[in-house]
């Protein structure tokens, strides 16, 4: 399982930057991946989505590289933004609510280590609530792209 993942960490670290700008990444940034709504059902649908996020929290206050960005947020509003990010992008029908990556991480001087931690974290958290492991690559390469907004140091 570790070289699993190790040999993914590239591919990982690409999605990171899309996930540190989740709570602010605009519909348009990153498109829902199908019609059907059998990926979003994979991920539990939205209970599903509210637990895995309130998971990924904990784990992104907890880790040093990625603490400081969360610590000071409204920690229920960037979950909420995560889970009806998540939602539109697994094909849920859900509306997003938030700002556009650009916007929301615009001075925070995020580098690459710090989105590379969050994908880390949220791979565990995935691992942990037992989402298939090709769902989650499914997930990450479309928040991939995301990452050219987010890091901005």
């Amino acid at each position: 399982m570790k070289k699993a993942f190790t040999s993914l960490l590239p591919t990982l670290v690409l999605a990171a930057s899309a996930c540190l700008a989740l709570p602010a990444a605009a519909q348009t940034t990153a498109a829902p991946m199908a019609t059907s709504s059998a990926l979003y059902d994979t991920f539990g649908g939205k209970p599903g989505l509210v637990k895995l996020m309130d998971d990924f929290m904990v784990r992104l206050l907890a880790d040093p590289r990625t603490g400081r960005f969360f610590a000071n947020a409204d920690q229920e509003r960037v979950k909420r933004q995560l889970t009806e990010q998540f939602c539109v992008i697994l094909g849920g029908d859900c509306v997003y609510s938030g700002r556009d990556m650009r916007t929301t991480h615009a001075g925070l001087k995020i580098d690459r280590n710090n989105f590379n931690a969050l994908v880390e974290d949220l791979q565990r958290a995935m691992d942990t609530h037992k989402v298939p492991f090709r769902a989650q690559n499914k997930l990450l390469a479309v928040l991939a792209p995301m990452h050219r907004e987010a890091v901005t140091k």
